[in-house]
């Protein structure tokens, strides 16, 4: 079980907003998306040649959830037959 605990942070308008559009979905928290630039911050640091070719596929995929384009758990489940 994960605690939070409130706090907060100053942020220019345009952080702000680079925030918002890096969101894969409407009701993505701040907290999610800072803790998803931790994730690729570390990432970056152990694996510092990611190939474009990665690069390009994240995006592309990225892409397609934000427009809705994916399976949920439970779908991807019944299709595996899981």
């Amino acid at each position: 079980m994960q605690l939070y605990m409130e706090t907060t942070i100053r942020l220019s308008s345009q952080t702000k907003e680079e925030l918002i559009q890096f969101r894969q979905y409407k009701n993505e928290s701040f907290d999610e998306l800072v803790r998803k630039l931790i994730f690729l911050a570390k990432l970056a640091e152990k694996e510092p040649k990611l190939s474009q070719k990665t690069v390009l596929e994240i995006k592309e995929a990225r892409e397609k959830v934000k427009k809705g384009k994916f399976y949920t758990e439970v779908e991807a489940k019944k299709i595996l037959g899981l």
